[in-house]
C-alpha cells in the first residue's frame, strides 16, 4: 500500500479548467524542492501544461514524446501483456534543478501527452464503459494501476508526489485519486468554481464507497483520500465591492465543509499565463512580482503544515 515508504501523494484536481490548477502544482513542487524536499510531479492532464512549465515544446518533442511520457505506461497496460516500469519515465528538468539542488532538493517529472485522451476511453472500455462496473474482475486492477506503481521501492526516496489531474473525474483521474492520501482543489472565487467543489466532493465520496465495497472490509485494502483544502487563485485585490463578492464565494466554499486554505494567490499574468521558455516557475523566477512570490511561498508553508512533510 502507499505510505509504506513514507511518501505523501497529493492529487491536484478541479472539474473546471482555467482555475490555476497546473500553476499551483508547478509552483508548489518547485518551492518544496527549493526547501530541500525531493519532489515528483506527474502530469496526467492531456494538455500537458505542467510538462511545458519545465520543458520547451521542442524538448518535449525530441526528448520526451518518443518514449518518456506517461502515455507509454498506460498504453503498455492496455495493449501488451506486461506494464512498463513507471520509474523508467522519470525525468529531471535541468533548469529548475540548477536552482533547487543548491538547497539540497530535487524536482523530477513524469511528462504528459495529448494521447491520454484515448487512454481514458481504453481504460473505461475495459471496465464495461463509463459506469466502471464494480462486478468486473479487473475493477481493482485498473483503479490501482497508479497506486501499485507508486508503491514500488524506486519511489521511496521522494518526500512528496504531486499529481496534476485532468479537469474531469474519468478513469485516469480515478487512478490518481486511489493513489493519493490527499486531494488539493485550486479554484477561482466565482460561481462555477464553488459549485464544482460540491460536485467534486460528492464524486469523491461515491468513488471511495464504491472502491472500498469491492476491496473488502480490511482497513489496509481501503482508500480514504482527505480533501486537504481549497486554494483560491487569481484573486483581484481591487475595490470594496469586488472584495465583498470574492469573500462571499470563499465563505460559500467553507459552508460545504471542505477546508479552505487561508492563503490565496492573487491574479498575475506572469504567473497564470501560458508557461514560458524559462522552465522555472514564478516562485523561483529571478524577476517575479514580489507580492505574487509572497503568496506562493506562504501557500507552500501552509501546505507543508497541512501535510506535515
Amino acid at each position: 500500500m502507499l505510505g509504506a515508504y513514507g511518501v505523501t501523494v497529493v492529487s491536484v484536481l478541479n472539474y473546471k479548467g482555467g482555475v490555476g490548477k497546473t500553476t499551483v502544482t508547478a509552483n508548489l513542487g518547485a518551492d518544496l524542492a527549493y526547501r530541500g524536499r525531493r519532489v515528483l510531479l506527474i502530469d496526467l492532464d492531456p494538455q500537458a501544461s505542467l510538462t511545458f512549465s519545465f520543458y520547451t515544446a521542442d524538448e518535449w518533442d525530441t526528448q520526451l514524446r518518443p518514449s518518456k511520457t506517461v502515455l507509454h505506461w498506460y498504453d503498455s497496460f492496455n495493449w501488451s501483456s506486461s506494464t512498463k516500469s513507471l520509474g523508467d519515465l522519470v525525468t529531471t528538468p535541468p533548469r529548475v534543478n540548477a536552482l533547487v539542488r543548491q538547497r539540497g532538493g530535487q524536482l523530477d517529472l513524469i511528462a504528459s501527452d495529448l494521447g491520454l485522451v484515448d487512454v481514458e476511453l481504453d481504460l473505461a472500455a475495459g471496465l464495461g464503459g463509463s459506469r466502471y462496473q464494480t462486478f468486473n474482475p479487473d475493477y481493482l486492477t485498473v483503479h490501482r494501476l497508479l497506486a501499485d506503481a507508486l508503491g514500488e521501492g524506486e519511489f521511496a526516496g521522494y518526500d512528496m508526489i504531486l499529481i496534476d489531474c485532468p479537469p474531469n473525474f474519468n478513469m485516469v483521474t480515478r487512478t490518481a485519486v486511489v493513489a493519493s492520501q490527499h486531494i488539493l482543489v485550486p479554484a477561482k472565487a466565482d460561481y462555477l468554481s464553488t459549485l464544482g467543489i460540491t460536485y467534486l466532493r460528492r464524486r469523491l465520496t461515491q468513488l471511495v464507497e464504491q472502491y472500498n465495497g469491492v476491496a473488502g472490509p480490511a482497513p489496509e485494502a481501503c482508500i480514504n483520500p482527505e480533501v486537504l483544502g481549497v486554494v483560491f487563485t487569481m484573486i483581484q485585490y481591487a475595490g470594496s465591492n469586488l472584495m465583498t463578492k470574492i469573500g462571499n464565494y470563499i465563505d460559500r466554499a467553507g459552508e460545504t465543509e471542505v477546508p479552505v486554505f487561508r492563503q490565496n494567490v492573487r491574479e498575475s499574468k506572469s504567473v497564470f499565463a501560458d508557461a514560458g521558455e524559462l522552465g522555472i516557475p514564478a516562485v523561483l523566477a529571478p524577476h517575479a512580482t514580489q507580492n505574487v512570490e509572497h503568496d506562493l511561498k506562504q501557500l507552500t508553508s501552509e501546505f507543508i503544515a497541512r501535510t506535515r512533510i
